[in-house]
């Protein structure tokens, strides 16, 4: 391996480009866009993400950047009352090998352009929309030994695999918005992660250390726009945000109708499909399997993707059977947390009877049984 290209600068294609460089493999980021800009607000980094930027020797750095929450808490939406809890930041070190944190976007991407900045290994192109990979190669010269589509879920190097997925609406929407710690209603606890559940949509508060405030994505049932990605929240979208969640607590209903600027965005997944061409080309992060928020993993499958990558390729195996490897083994792991995220979903806008039963199992489960449930998730150690 000589030789890698790498098509967008988003999370998985900067992992990828340092896990290359860890491997001692020289790679080209081409990305389209003229600047980065953050896209998003917060993200939530699950130990099976913070143990590869362990790996790459990222997360000591952004360990005074992040914050671990204290707990994940699960609260209703209607009543504010607590249904279960995991204290994560007392267990997510000695359970799982790797602390549970909350960090800004922005931050994260920062410091990953300062590592992928100073690696000799690698070099970054702006603005470059490669159309075809006759682009991509008169740009580098040569035909890369292996051309990894990172490009998200819009992606447009996803028409040169053969038979892979395509966007799709999921039915759901979100509204994002960030609040000063100041600012924030006394109901949003700064040292949790807490989610407040009610019929058809639920509510993600946590918050980040180095921004100073809260990072709330609201999610509910919502119409299809097309291809777009974050809009400004007008008049007629922030009515539709308050409709939604009109009948819930009249705290959460008064932090919605002040929230200040507020994006809307339309929540696209990418259908199941191949992620290589079993030759020299491979799609991952979210150009590969884009899914829903509900398992909260959308960031740490592209971080470990992008590690496993190098280390399968790297190894003694000839690319094409390696690229076939990675492709079986990942997608196998995606799925099964692509189920988790269906069944957050049913649970946490869960109704009626339904609802019930739920808070009442939930409540009667010992914590640590709970953490158990979830080992398979965050003990995951990505193999690079």
């Amino acid at each position: 391996m000589k030789s890698v290209a790498i098509l967008g600068a988003g999370v998985a294609g900067l992992v990828g480009a340092l896990a290359f460089a860890r491997k001692g493999v020289a790679s080209v980021i081409l990305e389209r866009t003229a600047t980065l800009q953050e896209v998003g607000a917060g993200l939530q980094l699950s130990p099976n993400a913070t143990y590869v930027l362990g790996k790459l020797g990222i997360a000591e750095q952004l360990a005074g950047l992040w914050r671990e929450p204290d707990n994940i808490c699960l609260v209703s939406g209607q009543t504010l009352a607590p249904i279960t809890s995991i204290a994560t930041k007392s267990i997510a070190r000695s359970r799982w090998g790797s602390p549970y944190a909350s960090i800004h976007r922005a931050t994260l991407q920062k410091v990953l352009l300062e590592r992928v900045a100073a690696e000799p290994l690698i070099s970054l192109h702006l603005d470059m929309d490669c159309k075809s990979e006759r682009d991509v190669a008169a740009l580098l010269g040569g035909k890369p030994d292996l051309t990894i589509g990172a490009d998200g879920v819009w992606s447009k190097f996803r028409q040169f695999i053969p038979q892979s997925g395509a966007p799709e609406f999921t039915g759901m929407v979100a509204w994002r918005f960030i609040i000063p710690e100041r600012d924030a209603p006394s109901f949003l606890n700064p040292r949790n992660i807490t989610a407040y559940v009610g019929a058809h949509a639920h509510i993600v508060a946590y918050p980040l250390k180095d921004a100073g405030a809260f990072n709330v994505v609201a999610l509910s049932t919502g119409n299809n726009p097309g291809e777009t990605w974050a809009a400004d929240c007008n008049p007629a979208f922030r009515s539709e945000m308050t409709s939604q969640f009109s009948g819930w607590h009249r705290d959460i209903r008064t932090l919605l109708s002040y929230a200040p600027k507020p994006t809307w965005w339309p929540l696209f997944g990418v259908s199941h499909g191949r992620w290589t061409d079993g030759s020299s080309r491979i799609l991952i992060g979210d150009a590969a399997h884009a899914m829903t928020p509900f398992a909260a993993q959308g960031a740490a499958m592209a971080i470990e993707d992008a590690f496993e990558l190098a280390g399968v390729v790297t190894g003694n195996a000839p690319l094409a059977d390696a690229l076939l490897f990675f492709e079986r083994n990942r997608q196998h792991r995606v799925s099964r947390v692509r189920s988790r995220g269906a069944f957050n979903k049913f649970a946490y806008h869960a109704r009626g009877p339904v609802r019930v039963a739920r808070d009442l199992v939930l409540k009667m489960r010992r914590p640590e049984n709970v953490a158990a449930d979830l080992d398979w998730l965050y003990g995951y150690k990505a193999p690079g």
